[in-house]
């Protein structure tokens, strides 16, 4: 408990300040208070596809299965079976700058739960034993003689069904060609041969060098005090001297300088493609959320531009959806805005985007449409805001890819003074046509 730096965090819509409290050993406790019957802990990890290279390509993802497969002193099992039986919720999630683990729970009558909660789940950060019976032997891929169905199958039988999806497809097709260096490239469930080769060595490796304290970010959000329990947190993550993990630096891609289409073709009916940009990183808090503004402007609902221009007013559409979305990274976002076709209207399809992304940075928007964004960005902050697990969420996205939670402080105050001129600057400067990267997937029978 000695040497612990403490920090208060005025969160938007929340009843108490956050309270944030960072070890010595780099480890941050998070503290958010929401009253009520349920409490949320999670803890996260600076790590995803960000720190894989093309020769452990999908070693987070895999991880992230391999973690629930028992400790020292629980078996396989046993966490999911004891806490699901109390009613709680248990789950994880693999990204491109992060893995996180979670559990919402009832709180109870008393603060049993927390506490068997607590230790499970501090036990599965830090010890998991990861036994090769549970990931299963290496394999042949192309062996249809295999039937052993342990981890490493499950993994690969995911990847395998996820090929099959269209916007997998040209969301892959796309983030390839956004990128030649970083590692955002890569897709973040992996690759199936790295999958069925991959050592159990290679594996806690990775989780060694990654899984260290001041990678680590656990949030409890709930109905506790965090004077009673801050001390019983640290007593439980005992990291027991794990040295740190160094920070690594990538250079980001620049944009492209003229468009770019890339076509692919798979077995579907209709037309499939997403404009694709690079965008600022998540901790320039103001340009992305401009962005966001644009996005939700451009595609999201149906009074959007995209919807009523493309799919409302034409009395013989081309389009059978179409829609915007902003996704922000640690080193630098993603502007997309994607949409299904008849495909015999591939070209149609493209100038019409392209039409009505240069007239938002070319004419700008009304004060009307301004205003609409700004009343539903900030509405979905404060929706974010209702539930034990969402809050965690965002305090984690906030710790772990802007590296700070301080920039929630400033995040309304941010968005009301964002102006139309703000708007048409960065649309012009982030979604220039010439920026843009086009994925196509269309029918097998138009390769011809």
């Amino acid at each position: 408990m000695k040497n612990i730096k403490k920090k208060i965090i005025e969160y938007p819509y929340l009843e108490k300040p956050v309270e944030i409290y960072e070890r010595e050993n780099g480890h941050k406790i998070v503290f958010a208070y929401k009253k009520g019957g349920l409490i949320n802990i999670s803890s996260w990890v600076k790590t995803g596809s960000i720190n894989e290279d093309d020769e452990n390509n999908g070693i987070s993802h895999f991880l992230e299965h391999l973690m629930f497969k028992g400790t020292s002193t629980h078996k396989a099992g046993e966490f999911d079976r004891t806490l699901e039986s109390r009613g709680a919720i248990v789950n994880a999630a693999t990204w491109k700058d992060y893995t996180f683990y979670y559990v919402t729970i009832p709180k109870g009558s008393s603060d049993k739960n927390f506490k068997d909660t607590l230790n499970l789940h501090a036990d599965m950060m830090l010890d998991p034993v990861i036994p090769d019976n549970e990931i299963g032997a290496p394999f042949d891929i192309n062996d249809p003689h295999i039937t052993t169905k342990r981890e490493r199958h499950v993994v690969i039988e995911e990847i395998r069904m996820r090929k099959d999806q269209p916007w997998t497809q040209v969301y892959n097709l796309l983030n390839k060609n956004l990128y030649t260096s970083h590692p955002y490239r890569r897709d973040v469930i992996g690759n199936e041969q790295i999958i069925s080769q991959v050592s159990r060595e290679t594996v806690l490796n990775y989780y060694k060098t990654h899984y260290t304290p001041n990678n680590i970010t656990t949030i409890i959000v709930g109905d506790v005090e965090p004077s009673e329990v801050l001390a019983l947190i640290c007593s439980e993550f005992d990291f027991k001297g794990r040295a740190n993990a160094p920070k690594r630096i990538y250079e980001i891609d620049k944009p492209t300088n003229t468009t770019k289409i890339v076509e692919a073709y798979s077995k579907i009916n209709t037309g499939f493609l997403m404009f694709g940009y690079l965008g600022p990183k998540a901790c320039d808090i103001k340009t992305s959320t401009i962005l966001e503004m644009i996005c939700l402007l451009l595609g999201q609902g149906q009074s959007s531009r995209l919807y009523q221009e493309l799919i409302e007013k034409p009395k013989n559409p081309i389009f059978n959806i179409v829609s915007s979305d902003y996704y922000h990274f640690r080193d630098g976002g993603n502007i997309f805005i994607d949409a299904n076709f008849k495909p015999e209207k591939k070209e149609e399809a493209i100038e019409q985007i392209k039409t009505q992304i240069i007239k938002l940075y070319t004419e700008g928007i009304s004060e009307d449409e301004l205003k609409k964004a700004k009343k539903k960005l900030k509405a979905g902050f404060a929706e974010n805001s209702e539930t034990v697990s969402d809050i965690g969420e965002n305090i984690g996205f906030y710790m772990t890819v802007c590296d700070k939670l301080e920039y929630v402080e400033d995040y309304i105050k941010i968005t009301d003074e964002i102006t139309s001129d703000d708007i048409k600057k960065t649309a012009k400067e982030y979604i220039d046509i010439n920026h843009a990267v086009i994925a196509v997937l269309m029918p097998e029978e138009y390769k011809k």
